[in-house]
């Protein structure tokens, strides 16, 4: 098996190392102090489960790669439209795109029975750019419950979790995610493969959709917001009403709002991925997260106040942060 490394961040650089110390040829695409700092001396983990350094060939050229089986993209989804030209060089028949994304997917409505079958979220993929960069044919969706942050170049510090939850669009149990799952496990993560990742994704979306956002306006660690009693009812309202969008374009997350938010302040004083943005002055991945639920609210003529007050400020952060780039 061949993969490439699209992103090799905090979570890119992290699967890719334990594919690496499975026997996978993997090849990690990064740039930067992070890159040099790979070249040099690995990939190096500091995880509770026993640190340890991986050596696989980095890059910042993807034609320098050459066609793989599998990309894993640890790209933020604001990136995916502007991606394929680096994507192309890695590109053979039967490759596929494993996308490790928060948020609802471009490929969301893509081989999904039902009135909303094949139906474009505006929002996710605007005029159809990432479809375009990332085709649907080659999608298969990944959900991430591991929480890394790189904590110098070349080292990524792995806080808690290993499972990166994989599955098909179209809810097949292929060859092409058991062979991933396989190695992924090898390597010491956990991998299932889902016939249904919709109820992963609006899982994990429950969580990010409040505490990203908020966390980002009141510079607020997860315990932090989940202690303030207003901050709380905030998250369960904006949850509620994510539950109500997801059970009408047809999936129940099946998870209670309480064992969701008792999930997140486990997490203790950890900063959201989009806290981590804003303090370094990088646009908020707030498009998979927020405008599209509110976009597919807007679809299934579900009522989303909570949300749409929040995509509103948090929207005007984001602009002003692009403004200032």
């Amino acid at each position: 098996m061949k993969v490439a490394v699209l992103g090799a961040g905090a979570i890119g650089a992290y699967v890719g190392a334990a594919l690496h110390k499975a026997g996978v040829e993997v090849h990690l695409i990064a740039r930067g102090a992070h890159l040099e700092a790979i070249r040099r001396a690995g990939v190096r983990v500091l995880t509770p489960r026993g640190d340890f350094t991986a050596h696989p060939h980095a890059t910042d050229d993807p034609a320098e790669v050459g066609p793989v089986d599998h990309v894993f993209l640890g790209l933020k989804a604001n990136s995916y439209a502007a991606a394929g030209p680096m994507i192309r060089p890695l590109l053979h028949e039967t490759t596929s795109i494993i996308a490790a994304q928060n948020g609802i997917p471009w490929w969301y409505f893509h081989g999904l029975k039902g009135p909303y079958e094949g139906y474009r979220i505006e929002s996710v993929d605007p005029g159809g750019a990432v479809t375009a960069a990332l085709p649907l044919h080659r999608a298969i969706g990944c959900v991430v419950y591991a929480a890394t942050e790189i904590e110098e170049p070349g080292v990524i510090r792995h806080l808690e979790g290993t499972r990166f939850s994989i599955g098909e669009p179209d809810g097949r149990l292929s060859e092409r995610c058991r062979a991933f799952s396989e190695a992924a496990v090898e390597g010491g993560l956990k991998c299932p493969v889902e016939r249904d990742l919709r109820r992963d994704v609006w899982i994990k979306l429950m969580g990010n959709i409040a505490f990203n956002p908020i966390s980002a306006l009141a510079r607020a660690t997860m315990a932090g917001i989940c202690r303030h009693d207003g901050a709380r009812e905030l998250v369960v309202a904006m949850m509620r009403e994510t539950v109500e969008v997801a059970r009408r374009v047809g999936c129940d997350p099946g998870i209670s709002i309480e064992r969701r938010l008792r999930g997140a302040e486990k997490a203790g004083e950890h900063k959201t991925s989009t806290l981590q943005d804003l303090e370094k002055g990088k646009p908020l991945e707030l498009d998979v997260l927020l405008a599209a639920v509110v976009e597919l609210a807007d679809l299934t003529g579900a009522e989303v106040p909570t949300l749409r007050a929040i995509h509103a400020v948090s929207d005007l952060l984001n602009a002003n942060l692009v403004r200032a780039v």
